[in-house]
């Protein structure tokens, strides 16, 4: 029944990713916590286990992601290059904090993001293309600032990397997809990190690598990449704004339940 969970999870973040071009980890962050919780696993390391499970979930995903952007010769590969450098460098510095963060402050700041999002689509703010690209180093801060956020909520920072592309006058399809490029080392670094970080610790259950928990990933990457596709199809062909309006009110009741549980 667990293992089927992770499956429907999967199935939730590839519709959602497919539909609104956003990482399944809003999505797959709360329930691993619900069900981790369920399965009676120690308070202590649900909440990490739930993060880093979800960014190595997004190595398979983003792959796949890449692959089809790519093909369409719509990534940026030079932006890709700087923003992934400073990526890395914030992702590891996020991960390497969380270690000493308390479940339940990782919880209220889960519970706040998903606010913060619900918001957002509810009302479709985005940032206007005010801005010019920026140098080498400006690229490289805004990728550790990504990597840093994206550590913290376990997603793949499309959240942040497409507003703030679109912020600087990227076209909003290659913003998208230098995005899900990004995603890569955020996962891979994540990935890494949430392993060395978690080594050892005695309150984790079997199938463990670190904070990783690896029938929670098979669950969700079978079912995510295949539902992906049926997401980006159903999008051309249903009501966009009711849509974000509808997964706006899920992650309203998300982030109540975080921050009022």
């Amino acid at each position: 029944m667990t293992f089927l969970v992770y499956l429907l999870v999967g199935s939730a973040a590839g519709l959602l990713a497919g539909l609104f071009g956003i990482g399944g980890g809003l999505v797959i962050v709360p329930v691993l916590v619900i069900t981790f919780g369920l399965m009676g696993i120690s308070e202590q390391v649900l909440t990490h286990m739930a993060l880093a499970t979800s960014l190595t979930t997004i190595i398979f995903t983003s792959l796949s992601s890449v692959k089809e952007h790519h093909a369409h010769g719509a990534v940026d590969w030079k932006l890709v290059r700087w923003i992934g450098s400073g990526i890395i460098i914030g992702t590891a510095t996020g991960v390497f904090l969380l270690a000493d963060v308390a479940g339940d402050t990782l919880q209220l700041a889960i519970g706040v993001f998903a606010l913060l999002m619900a918001a957002k689509m509810a009302f479709d703010i985005n940032p206007g293309s005010t801005r010019q690209v920026p140098g080498t180093p400006g690229l490289i801060a805004s990728g550790g600032i990504i990597g840093f956020g994206s550590a913290w909520f376990g997603i793949g920072g499309g959240s942040f990397t497409v507003p703030f592309l679109t912020w600087v006058n990227v076209p909003m399809k290659r913003a998208v997809a230098t995005a899900a490029a990004c995603g890569l080392p955020i996962a891979l670094t994540g990935a890494v990190g949430n392993i060395f970080t978690g080594w050892g610790n005695v309150d984790l259950p079997e199938w463990t690598t670190g904070f990783v928990y690896w029938p929670a990933v098979l669950g969700i990457v079978l079912t995510s990449v295949p539902f992906a596709k049926v997401g980006a199809k159903l999008a051309h062909k249903l009501d966009a704004k009711l849509l974000k309006r509808g997964f706006a009110l899920l992650l309203l009741i998300v982030g109540l339940k975080f921050l009022l549980a």
